[in-house]
């Protein structure tokens, strides 16, 4: 298993978190990120920088994941393009996203989407806490230990 970073979004919590379950469990770690990301020194954690645009990173990271890797992200068409690679897929508030739970998260995104369009203000994600730090490693120590 490659766990595979949208690293341009990801909470610095959760990269530390990742830092730590890389070494902890010997798991390649890829950063992918149009901007430079600060990492520790580590032969299991790399980083690629991406050029500036439109979905650079996500096309990075699904032309070089493989089945049964692991990609952290909250961008949904991205955890579905993972998903149907034979990969797995978590955000970084610790939801373990699958094929039955993707198309449900497509559609709703795709519908606010539409509402945002239309004029309506629609506000953003709730604020990163405890809760959503431990619902993470929580999720992220599930997927490793199966996986190992």
């Amino acid at each position: 298993m490659h766990i595979w970073v949208d690293a341009d979004a990801c909470p610095a919590v959760v990269r530390e978190i990742l830092f730590r379950a890389a070494e902890r469990t010997g798991t390649p770690l890829t950063l992918v990120a149009n901007q430079a990301v600060r990492v520790p020194p580590s032969p299991l954690i790399r980083t690629v920088r991406v050029a500036s645009g439109f979905d650079a990173a996500d096309d990075t990271i699904v032309a070089r994941l493989q089945a049964g890797d692991l990609v952290i992200t909250a961008d949904i068409p991205l955890a579905a393009d993972a998903l149907e690679r034979g990969a797995h897929a978590l955000n970084p508030r610790g939801e373990i996203y699958s094929p039955d739970t993707i198309r449900a998260k497509r559609a709703m995104r795709d519908f606010m989407d539409t509402m945002r369009g239309s004029g309506l203000h629609t506000g953003g994600p709730s604020s990163y806490g405890q809760a959503e730090r431990k619902a993470f490693a929580d999720s992220l120590d599930r997927l490793l230990t199966r996986h190992a």
